[in-house]
């Protein structure tokens, strides 16, 4: 694989683009989640995705790192698909981290990673089920296109405003001031 600026810009295009499919996993991921932490969670909207995306690919050095990431699972299989399940695995994890941020987020989006990844795999029926599909001429389905759906929402949903507790500062700061 080559990385050029052309082939992160047609990256960013394709990330961007899959609102439809990352937008709803988001949604649910964060229903999820707050059902089992007892709390309110704001939903996502396509243009808040579409804007967090453009803020990621602003930001060159993670841009160049999350469109490998992408391009690799876009294009990752296995034959026989288990012996794959831990590179896609880890290529997704890391995706999620990557475009979450730093840490504590970094974290939160590796483990949000595991969560969406659950989620991604028991919805079988769903349409859009494969990342690779969108490529002409490729109707397969590859090892890596479940586990690039659900990095992009965990990493794009921990980006993105929605939980109370990110709303505040930290009661952990120390300041000058006292």
């Amino acid at each position: 694989m080559r990385l050029t600026p052309k082939r992160v810009a047609d990256e960013y295009e394709w990330v961007r683009g899959r609102a439809d499919v990352v937008v709803p996993l988001v949604n649910d991921v964060r229903d999820d989640l707050g059902d089992l932490f007892d709390t309110e969670v704001d939903e996502v909207s396509a243009d808040a995705y579409r804007e967090e995306v453009d803020a990621v690919f602003a930001d060159g050095d993670r841009a160049v790192n999350v469109a490998a990431l992408v391009a690799i699972l876009r294009d990752l299989d296995v034959e026989g698909d288990y012996p794959g399940f831990v590179v896609d695995e880890l290529l997704g994890r890391e995706l999620a981290g990557t475009i979450a941020g730093n840490q504590p987020l970094r974290l939160l989006g590796e483990a949000t990673f595991h969560f969406a990844d659950v989620g991604v795999h028991a919805d079988e029926d769903r349409e859009a089920g494969s990342a690779s599909r969108e490529r002409a001429g490729d109707a397969r389905e590859t090892a890596g296109a479940d586990d690039l759906d659900a990095a992009l929402a965990a990493g794009f949903q921990t980006r993105l405003p929605g939980w109370d507790w990110k709303e505040s500062g930290s009661p952990f700061a120390v300041t000058d001031d006292g």
